[in-house]
């Protein structure tokens, strides 16, 4: 793995040397765009909008709008913004992860010490284990800062980058219909909850789409006709809701895909 990231967690007035590295990568397929006529790759191209000529990358800088001209910024002026935060993830405070709703979750990292930094780092992640605390705190990465929470899995720190208050949508404009649901609907909802209520286990979950995906595209290589199965969607044979409940609680447990 490449770090994408070096620098340092503050942890008080204790520094942290660490690389910053990827957790996920993605699962999908590698599929490419083509030209519907001759199956030519669709490439995209940076186009000035004025002259409608392709730009080089050497060329293209980044810029904020005021009024009808751009101010325009180079690398060390996001470094000017806040020096710090570019090199320093600082700990804020300390609190329990039970607290941050799910909502607000977005992108995790690993955290790996540095040669420098590997007792600080060992000290750090056996004390939030010790404590069940995680570390909250900020940084910026490509010019965007965020909000952070530094927790202990196994012999690492992890970086979970969690999203602001402000970047939350407000729910004003849903609505949800007020209805009456009766105490025994509750309960035998309760009833259903329980009954397909297990341990969380992350391992019984896979990808199977792609798989299904790859093969379908593996038998059009070899020029085999697919044909689209015949999907079925069984409903309740009754309308009311306690009788769908009663059916769901005695239908078999689906297993996990």
């Amino acid at each position: 793995m490449r770090a994408i990231w070096s620098g340092a967690i503050g942890f008080g007035l204790v520094n942290i040397p660490v690389k910053l590295f990827s957790a996920v990568q993605a699962s999908e397929l590698d599929l490419d765009m083509l030209d519907k006529k001759d199956k030519a790759n669709i490439k995209y191209q940076r186009v000035n909008a004025n002259t409608g000529k392709e730009v080089e990358w050497d060329n293209i800088v980044r810029g904020y709008k005021i009024e009808d001209s751009y101010v325009v910024l180079d690398d060390s002026d996001f470094e000017k913004a806040s020096p710090e935060k570019t090199k320093l993830i600082e700990i804020a405070e300390f609190i329990d992860e039970k607290e941050i709703d799910s909502i607000y979750y977005e992108t995790p990292y690993y955290l790996q010490p540095e040669k420098s930094g590997v007792k600080p780092y060992t000290l750090l992640r056996d004390a939030l284990k010790k404590t069940g605390k995680a570390g909250l705190g900020t940084y910026v990465l490509r010019n965007r800062e965020s909000l952070v929470l530094i927790k202990p899995i196994g012999d690492f720190l992890i970086l979970n980058k969690i999203r602001f208050a402000q970047e939350i949508r407000d729910t004003e404009e849903l609505k949800v219909p007020d209805v009456k649901i009766k105490p025994a609907e509750l309960n035998m909802a309760i009833q259903l909850i329980e009954q397909l209520t297990t341990d969380f286990d992350i391992a019984r979950y896979k990808d199977t789409y792609n798989d299904k995906l790859l093969k379908l595209i593996m038998a059009k290589a070899k020029g085999k006709k697919t044909t689209t199965p015949k999907m079925e969607i069984v409903h309740s044979k009754s309308r009311d809701l306690m009788a769908q409940l009663k059916e769901s609680l005695n239908a078999p447990k689906r297993k996990a895909s």
